[in-house]
């Protein structure tokens, strides 16, 4: 991957579906702007069409090839980046997305064995400035998405994230400035945990 060479901070929430990750991202944007450090909040899949796409896969509307499924995430990530995360980047606005290619590779891993070849697919991509995982129990995730959605995903059982989230502690130890949160405690101490690493290592004036 590609160090972010712009004046704007990339940060990136990519845990499992159900983890908090929303609702963080918001609560850290809401901070940063409050201090000065403007902020802009995002997430994938987009809304563009190829976005469209894999959500309408994700929620049974139509099916691919899981090698097929990759591609496309990789091409909304691509015309992502381009279209929105880049621009701001370089004006010095820093970008928080909700997901970004730790998910594509930990849930894509299911399906397709090839690790490294799910890596490589991305390596031409910008790797965030900082990376945070929530850690919550496959079983916690579960509860909390009946109790907040109707439908559940293609990806949302209990058995199927306990694998998923092991592929998010391999990718943790292969790639630099991720921090494995504990996503259990309450919203408020979690926030304030990150807001702390935020600040200690992108050297935010508070």
């Amino acid at each position: 991957m590609l160090k972010n060479p712009y004046r704007g901070k990339f940060i990136v929430f990519d845990s499992l579906d159900g983890a908090g990750n929303s609702t963080q991202v918001k609560l850290l944007a809401d901070y940063l702007n409050k201090i000065g450090e403007k902020s802009y909040v995002t997430k994938e899949p987009t809304s563009y069409l190829i976005g469209g796409l894999i959500k309408s896969q994700l929620t049974h509307d139509w099916k691919s090839s899981a090698e097929c499924l990759q591609l496309l995430f990789c091409a909304d990530r691509a015309y992502h980046l381009e279209k929105e995360i880049i621009p701001l980047l370089k004006k010095g606005i820093n970008v928080i997305s909700d997901r970004y290619f730790f998910s594509t590779i930990a849930y894509g891993n299911l399906e397709i064995k090839d690790f490294e070849w799910l890596i490589e697919i991305n390596k031409k991509f910008i790797l965030p400035d900082l990376t945070f995982f929530l850690k919550v129990s496959p079983k916690v995730c579960i509860k909390r998405i009946k109790k907040d959605r109707f439908e559940i995903t293609l990806f949302e059982k209990e058995k199927i994230l306990e694998k998923v989230w092991k592929n998010y502690e391999i990718l943790a130890k292969k790639f630099k400035q991720v921090f494995i949160i504990d996503g259990e405690k309450k919203v408020e101490e979690i926030a304030k945990e990150i807001r702390k690493i935020v600040l200690n290592k992108l050297k935010f004036k508070r």
